[in-house]
């Protein structure tokens, strides 16, 4: 299982350098399914993972100039803050068994995969259902609405280990209006940022020992995937990446659903 589970890291990989996401859709079910790791300790172990990978495909971006630096500091700095104060002061605060009646327990491990789940949900029907889109100069400079949008990035990316793909992504595309391609390198940088503060956060509140040799070898194995995936995805259609995108996440988001119901 751990063999497999470092063949599939190459695979997260590829999923963030074709569509700037997926990273932690992937991560997050592989830690806690495959390699049987604890859900609160495997949104941290997604954190450095993502992050990583993500900040060697974002300076790749960066490089083939597909990168809008005003969007990075837009999104980036009230989703930062908001990491920071969700994993420090408001995932503690969650209590470890939420509600139990008879057999049926809620733990906080299952409620961080539920919410996860429905929230890839929700953005997966945004993608599915979008058009292809232009310029718009209206939506493109309302700035405030970015702003809280990555405000509440950050408690998601806080709350389940998510870099945000799956959000900032339909962010860019639906609301600020970006070209895919440009949306996802955009995305790359703001999901490392947001990820590897998240991981310090992690460290420096929650004092848990951290298995660095698993991260190195994981980390590496998905850059290995990103750097492929950038490749591929010069050759692919933004409007194509940006559908397959959508199909992809739904189906996640299915999956881990109907795990965690029938596993409670």
């Amino acid at each position: 299982m751990e063999l497999i589970a470092y063949l599939l890291a190459v695979l997260i990989g590829v999923s963030l350098g074709l569509i700037g996401s997926g990273g932690s859709i992937l991560t997050v079910p592989i830690l806690v399914y495959l390699l049987n790791i604890d859900p609160i300790l495997a949104t941290a172990y997604s954190l450095f993972i993502v992050g990583l990978t993500s900040l060697v495909g974002g300076i790749t971006q960066t490089i083939n100039k597909q990168v809008d630096y005003k969007m990075v500091a837009l999104f980036g700095v009230p989703s930062i803050i908001m990491v920071l104060i969700t994993r420090g002061y408001l995932v503690p605060l969650i209590p470890e068994h939420m509600l139990t009646i008879g057999t049926f327990e809620l733990t906080k491990g299952v409620l961080i995969m539920l919410v996860f789940a429905v929230i890839m949900l929700l953005a997966s029907i945004s993608m599915i259902r979008s058009k292809d889109n232009t310029i718009s100069e209206k939506h493109a400079d309302d700035y405030m609405q970015i702003v809280i949008k990555g405000g509440f990035l950050g408690v998601v990316t806080g709350m389940v280990g998510a870099g945000g793909g799956f959000l900032i992504i339909p962010a860019l595309v639906l609301f600020a209006q970006m070209p895919m391609k440009k949306a996802v390198g955009t995305s790359l940088l703001i999901i490392a940022f947001n990820s590897l503060i998240g991981f310090i956060g992690f460290v420096e509140f929650d004092r848990h020992e951290v298995d660095w040799k698993l991260l190195s070898i994981f980390s590496m194995a998905a850059i290995t995937g990103i750097l492929i995936g950038s490749l591929i995805a010069k050759r692919v259609s933004g409007q194509h990446l940006k559908k397959s995108f959508g199909w992809f996440v739904l189906g996640m988001g299915l999956f881990i659903l109907i795990k965690e119901i029938f596993s409670i």
